[in-house]
């Protein structure tokens, strides 16, 4: 997987992000539908709206914006509301399962699936980004997006990785997009947690986010309500709120969605009381319902997503390891019986 290293200012950063992403945007992004549905809004009252909202609450975060459509070579209002896609449709072609538990004494386990444009395969990326003001990070990057709403780690032992989720209320806030690339600031994990839950927000994302040291919680964040849930167990997430509290929550559940988390059920009952890493790649890589897998690699997936990356992180008191595999895609077809990952980072 490519790895680019970036620093400086904000703008520096988005304009880094832009370049390496300026193919795959002008080349597979602009010929979507969701591209052009999207972007066709870019004058839309909701979108200026929050707009207004980013600039005054995140001056930074619009400059990485700025700087981001600069390296696109592609105009704002446009990549803005490529970045606000969750914020503005009801369903987007953005996945992702994850599980997590308690590994030992002080010691948890995040592993997550990114899904999300089978064509987008080659042209994603990991980045490492040491800003001049804000936390240092690393995170897997989409072309002409900001980094934070896929999978990522701060200087602080953070560790924040998302799920879409397709909440049918999306009321006029703060994007989705916008607050997950915040919370890569955050210090604590009490800090993430605050600003994905106390901003009016519009779109909705489920975060597993765990700080080394600290622990783990599940927090399904939606424009009509948030949860946060503290993990103590081993426990599983695809695409549609799970919560208890958010039973009232209208959102659509995808058949994909649906079947991922009844495996993930399943799988659940039969697991201990602790995650291993082995255990989280097992389950993350099954594909036991051929129509409707956990690792996702048909091009005509109903929800037009795949699994792009693998990512397993394992907390502790000393910090945090982590390793990232991606797909052996010969072996696998080759073999006829499922998926075969190596690492790539």
């Amino acid at each position: 997987m490519k790895t680019i290293n970036l620093s400086g200012s904000a703008w520096d950063i988005g304009h880094g992000l832009g370049l390496t992403g300026r193919e795959a945007w002008h080349q597979q992004l602009r010929q979507t539908s969701l591209w052009q549905t999207v972007t066709a809004m870019g004058q839309s009252s909701e979108l200026l709206a929050m707009e207004q909202r980013v600039r005054e609450r995140f001056p930074a975060i619009w400059q990485e914006i700025e700087g981001l459509a600069a390296g696109l070579d592609a105009p704002v209002s446009e990549v803005f509301a490529w970045n606000c896609r969750g914020d503005l449709v009801p369903s987007t072609s953005d996945g992702c399962t994850t599980v997590t538990g308690t590994a030992g004494r002080d010691e948890w386990i995040i592993a997550h699936n990114e899904d999300g444009f089978p064509q987008l395969r080659s042209a994603c990326f990991l980045v490492r980004v040491r800003p001049e003001k804000g936390l240092a990070f690393l995170s897997f990057a989409y072309p002409g997006s900001l980094c934070g709403h896929t999978f990522a780690l701060n200087e602080k032992g953070l560790v924040n990785t998302v799920n879409n989720i397709r909440a049918q209320v999306r009321p006029v806030g703060l994007p989705r997009q916008i607050l997950a690339r915040a919370s890569l600031n955050a210090e604590t994990l009490q800090e993430a947690v605050e600003i994905l839950t106390s901003s009016p927000r519009a779109g909705a994302f489920h975060h597993t986010l765990g700080q080394a040291g600290f622990g783990v919680v599940s927090v399904e964040a939606c424009g009509t309500g948030c949860s946060v849930a503290v993990i103590n167990t081993v426990s599983g997430h695809a695409n549609h709120l799970i919560h208890s509290e958010q039973a009232a929550t209208l959102q659509t559940i995808t058949a994909s969605s649906g079947e991922r988390q009844a495996c993930l059920e399943r799988w659940l009952e039969t697991q201990p009381a602790h995650l291993t890493p082995d255990a989280a790649l097992t389950v993350l890589s099954s594909q036991q319902n051929a129509q409707l897998p956990v690792y996702r690699l048909d091009p005509q997936d109903p929800d037009d997503e795949n699994t792009l990356a693998t990512a397993i992180f394992h907390l502790t008191t000393q910090g945090v390891s982590w390793e990232i595999f991606g797909l052996d895609r010969q072996q696998a077809e080759n073999s006829g019986l499922g998926v075969n990952l190596s690492p790539c980072g």
